[in-house]
């Protein structure tokens, strides 16, 4: 396969401290950070967003953070268009690139790209894998390259998804993944971003939801300490803002909002804020559950205690170098 520079995306829940891992990582790599975050993207979200505060910003940069309006709506389209142009620089400096977030529609739309791709027939997926099953994927990887040798030369041999899919949309429609692309995707960005970079992917979970349900409530009551009411009661003085913008649905930002509306109590939005942080959480677990080529890193042990962030560092490191990261740029 033709070199591809590494790229790392490091994935998880939210309150399960990414963002220190990330900042951490930087000090032992020469990395540079893209937040992969919805609420980030706005300025003027910053405590209840959990964005970074300035020391830690001015110590490790994160792109993709305040570059939007609250008024201003941010889809995953606009994200994977952004984040490509932001790899590349990175890449081009001969840096890594490394996306941090819990928007994990953001990191699949990059995975997989946004071209129209053709719904496929349930059949003609029941018949692939029925055949992959008997004869291996990389008997399937033959048959795309003989078909689609441009898509091929891209994808591992054991990459299923990305297999699947391709022979997929060869099968219903005759026609080649690479030149139904060219013909369909707008913008430039919507062919998988592992066409064009190699991918470590890393997942911060838990094993015990419990601890990760306490530690939601904890940090969502120290926004609250932190300031969080003033914050959110300085968007809602702006008078153009109303509670169906994206921005404003975020979670916590809602809960807030309807309080400071008078239509929750100080209570209600407490209790409410934290259900709803923690859906999230369940939702976000919910994705990586499936999630393909992913290397999972756990914050605590089986029997509850918890791992050091040390050793989660060192783990993740041991990791990207059996890897071989380290040895992925370009000369």
């Amino acid at each position: 396969m033709p070199f591809r520079p590494p790229a790392i995306f490091l994935m998880g829940p939210t309150a399960t401290g990414k963002t220190d891992l990330a900042i951490a990582l930087r000090e032992y790599l020469p990395v540079d950070i893209i937040s992969v975050d919805s609420a980030l993207v706005y300025r003027g979200l910053d405590i209840g967003s959990a964005k970074p505060c300035a020391v830690e910003l001015a110590k490790a940069p994160h792109r993709l953070i305040d570059i939007c309006d609250p008024s201003e709506a941010y889809s995953a389209a606009q994200f994977v268009t952004d984040a490509r142009r932001e790899m590349a620089d990175i890449t081009a400096k001969g840096r890594i690139p490394l996306l941090v977030g819990g928007t994990m529609l953001y990191f699949k739309a990059l995975l997989e790209g946004l071209s129209d791709a053709p719904a496929v027939d349930p059949a003609i997926r029941q018949a692939i894998e029925t055949e992959a099953a008997q004869k291996g994927w990389p008997v399937m990887h033959q048959q795309l390259m003989e078909v689609d040798p441009d898509t091929a030369a891209k994808i591992h041999p054991n990459h299923s998804q990305r297999i699947q899919r391709a022979l997929e949309v060869f099968r219903a429609t005759g026609v080649p993944v690479s030149v139904y692309r060219q013909q369909h995707q707008q913008g430039g960005g919507g062919a998988p971003i592992e066409d064009d970079y190699e991918i470590f992917q890393l997942a911060l979970l838990p094993h015990d939801r419990k601890w990760l349900h306490q530690r939601i409530e904890q940090r969502f009551r120290q926004m609250l300490v932190q300031g969080f009411e003033v914050e959110v009661r300085a968007l809602l003085e702006r008078g153009d803002l109303h509670a169906d913008l994206p921005a404003i649905r975020a979670v916590g930002y809602r809960q807030m909002w309807q309080f400071l509306e008078g239509h929750l109590s100080y209570d209600e939005m407490l209790l409410k804020g934290v259900a709803a942080t923690r859906q999230l959480a369940k939702r976000q677990l919910t994705w990586l559950r499936k999630w393909p080529d992913l290397q999972r890193f756990y914050l605590d042990n089986e029997d509850g205690t918890l791992i050091s962030p040390k050793e989660i560092l060192d783990n993740c490191l041991k990791f990207l170098h059996k890897g071989s990261i380290y040895n992925r740029q370009a000369e």
